[in-house]
C-alpha cells in the first residue's frame, strides 16, 4: 500500500486534505512526510491552481510546522524544492526554513533543493 493511508499506518502522520473553512470544498492538500532518502520529516503541501497565492499554503504549512514541533517532538522539518518553483521557495523563506544545500531525487538526475527549520529556529 502506498500514499497517504500507507504514511497514517507506517508513521502515524502524512498529508490531509485542505477544505475551505465551514466547507467540505477540497482545495489541496498538507503534513507531513516521512521520505526513506532524508533524514528528517519533511514538509509537503499542493494546492489546486485557483487557491494558489491567496494565503492557503501559508496556514496550512505553519500549522503542519508546529504540529511536528509541539506534537510529534520532531527537532526539525525539511522540505525539498526545485530550484525553479519560487512560490514555493518564497512561501517556505516566510515560514522561516534556510537553504540547507542541494541533494539528488531518487530515480530522477535532476537536483532539488533542500531547506530546513529547526525548533530553536535555527535553521540546522
Amino acid at each position: 500500500m502506498e500514499g497517504p493511508v500507507a504514511s497514517y499506518e507506517k508513521f502515524g502522520f502524512g498529508l490531509s486534505r485542505i477544505s475551505l473553512r465551514g466547507t467540505d470544498i477540497p482545495i489541496g492538500m498538507a503534513g507531513i512526510l516521512k521520505r526513506d532518502f532524508l533524514e528528517d520529516v519533511d514538509l509537503g503541501y499542493a494546492f489546486l491552481p485557483e487557491y494558489c497565492g491567496q494565503g492557503y499554503a501559508y496556514e496550512a504549512a505553519a500549522a503542519v510546522i508546529e504540529y511536528a514541533f509541539n506534537v510529534l517532538k520532531s527537532g526539525k522539518v525539511v522540505a525539498i524544492v526545485s530550484e525553479t518553483n519560487q512560490a514555493s521557495i518564497k512561501l517556505l523563506k516566510k515560514l522561516g526554513f534556510r537553504k540547507n544545500g542541494l541533494i539528488k531525487y531518487p530515480g530522477d538526475d535532476s537536483e532539488v533543493r533542500l531547506y530546513i527549520i529547526s525548533r530553536d529556529g535555527s535553521g540546522k
